[in-house]
Formats: C-alpha cells, sequence, structure tokens
C-alpha cells in the first residue's frame, strides 16, 4: 500500500511539510499520554494544568460547560469546575478537535468539519462501545483509534485541497465511498497520506497502523485487532448517518465483512452479539455526537481561525 511510486513519492514529500504544523508537537503528545493512562490514575490537576497550555481550549471549555448543552444551575466559572460539568472524556473530545481544527485554516477544509468530527466522534464512540460487548481488552484504546483513523483526511484537505475539492465533489455525485473516489482521482487515500503524518509525529505504532489499513482489511497486519474493530466502527457509522455528509450508494453487510471473522477469532463474544440491536443502540450515539460537534462548532464557539 505504500510502495514508492511517483504518486507516492510527490505525496510524502507533501506531507512531509506538515511536520511543523505549529499545534501538533505541543498539545497533541501530553493528551495522548493522558490519554494512555487508567481513569484512576488521572489527577483533576494534571487535567487542568493541560487544558492551561492553550488559553483558546480554556475558554472553549468554559464557553461549551455553560452552553445549554450541560444546562448547569449555576455559570462554570474556572477550569476546574468545566471539567467537573464535562467530564474527562468530553475534555479528551474537545482538546483533540481543537488541535486537529487549528490545524488547518477555514479555506482549506474541504469536508465540513462538524462532518468530520461528527464521524471521527462517532466512531470512537462506537469503537469504544463495540469493545467493551466483545471483552476486547483495551476500550480506551479503541477510543482513540476510532478518533485518529481519519487523520489522513485533514492531512488531504492541507496538502491537497484544490484537488481534494474534486474528490469530494465527484464522490458526491456517484455516491462513491470516499476513499475509493480518493484512489481513482489522487492515485493514493487518506490511509496513505495519514500514516505519513502520524509517524512524523511519532503516534503510537498500533494507531498508525489503524490510519493506514482500517480500509484494507485484508492486508492489514493480523496481530492488531484494532485494525478490525475499528474498520467495522466506521462502516457502522457511515450506516447509522455518520458519515461524510453524503449518502454512500453500497450495501453494507457487516457480518459477511472480512474484519468479522478476523475480530470474531479473538473475541469469541461477538458470535453473541445483537447487531440489528447494537445498530439500532447507535441512534443514542448519533444524538449526543451531534449535539456535543454542533456546540463545538456553533458560530460563537468556532475553533477554526
Amino acid at each position: 500500500m505504500t510502495t514508492t511510486t511517483p504518486a507516492n513519492a510527490e505525496l510524502r514529500k507533501r506531507v512531509e511539510k506538515l511536520r511543523s504544523l505549529p499545534s501538533s508537537p505541543a498539545v497533541l503528545q501530553p493528551l495522548l499520554d493522558l490519554l494512555r493512562r487508567p481513569p484512576d490514575e488521572i489527577e483533576l490537576s494534571q487535567v487542568v494544568q493541560l487544558v492551561s497550555y492553550e488559553k483558546t481550549i480554556t475558554a472553549q471549555l468554559l464557553r461549551i460547560a455553560n452552553s445549554p448543552l450541560y444546562a448547569r444551575a449555576r455559570p462554570a466559572e474556572s477550569i476546574q469546575s468545566a471539567i467537573f460539568t464535562l467530564g474527562i472524556q468530553r475534555i479528551e473530545d474537545i482538546l483533540l478537535s481543537n488541535c486537529f481544527s487549528n490545524l488547518v485554516p477555514r479555506d482549506k477544509w474541504v469536508v465540513d468539519p462538524a462532518v468530520f468530527w461528527r464521524h471521527s466522534f462517532g466512531c470512537a464512540l462506537v469503537c469504544r462501545e463495540f469493545a467493551e460487548r466483545i471483552d476486547y481488552y483495551d476500550p480506551d484504546k479503541a477510543y482513540l483509534a476510532g478518533l485518529l483513523h481519519d487523520l489522513g483526511i485533514i492531512v488531504n484537505s492541507l496538502a491537497y485541497t484544490d484537488e481534494y475539492r474534486t474528490v469530494l465533489a465527484e464522490a458526491l455525485r456517484s455516491g462513491r465511498p470516499l476513499e475509493e473516489q480518493e484512489k481513482q482521482t489522487l492515485g493514493f487515500t487518506h490511509c496513505e497520506s495519514g500514516v505519513i503524518l502520524g509517524k512524523t509525529w511519532q503516534l503510537p505504532e498500533a494507531i498508525c497502523e489503524v490510519i493506514e489499513w482500517h480500509h484494507d482489511i485484508e492486508h492489514a497486519p493480523p496481530t492488531n485487532l484494532l485494525i478490525a474493530l475499528v474498520h467495522l466502527g466506521d462502516l457502522l457509522c457511515r450506516l447509522r448517518g455518520l458519515g461524510y455528509g453524503y449518502e454512500e450508494w453500497r450495501a453494507i453487510d457487516l457480518a459477511a465483512d472480512p474484519a468479522w471473522p478476523e475480530l470474531a477469532r479473538h473475541c469469541p463474544k461477538l458470535a453473541n452479539i445483537d447487531l440489528a440491536r447494537f445498530t439500532l443502540d447507535l441512534d443514542a450515539f448519533v444524538v449526543r455526537i451531534t449535539k456535543l460537534v454542533d456546540t463545538i462548532f456553533s458560530p460563537a464557539l468556532a475553533l477554526t481561525g
């Protein structure tokens, strides 16, 4: 998938120019370090310190905590009270969305940022819930993998803005899956561009593998079950209206997907899961995610500048 063709050489050259994006090293790595810790080892003071690195993030958390989404009786007036209102997971969501969204100027976003984050947060939630139901050993890692799996869409928006607008327009017109349209128009997918930046930023190897292989499960490293899990989570989200802002004209049969038996070999509880019920349960996720992302990206709370 990452062969050294002229197209891939040009891709690598463009993506490596993104190495010095200002908000990636200072905020992202401490956040990832925090995410890897068990919940009972995360101290409130550590979260407050991380949030305090960026005044724009502090303001964002306070605004969201005081929004109608949380209906506080009294307004939150400190970072600490905002964190109590939002909860650790929402803090992580907002920090990550702020970090990545600030990488992309307004005129460079090709996929609507609210649509992008609905899909990313939706996939994260679905992956964690799915992991818990089938006894995957690390649901929080599944959440992080789901959240970051489409990093390449941000990369393509930055490095190939005009070409990527054509990709999205053609995908919308044809109903073709985004990754297929990317391959036809650009000669590569967001999986290939995303993994280059993921490795440049030294993201964990397992997460980089998810970014690279989540649409090519048959060639993915068999030892990384996160790839199969995120592949299915991604399809579930697109099936329930948390895709890329358009309707894909294809049938999705999760139980017949190659990722299903791959995951079932290692997680036997998958055989007993009520897939129809689980799919319907996603509607609650859709409501939660839509409310959160619409609050984050409302005009008064816009992240991008």
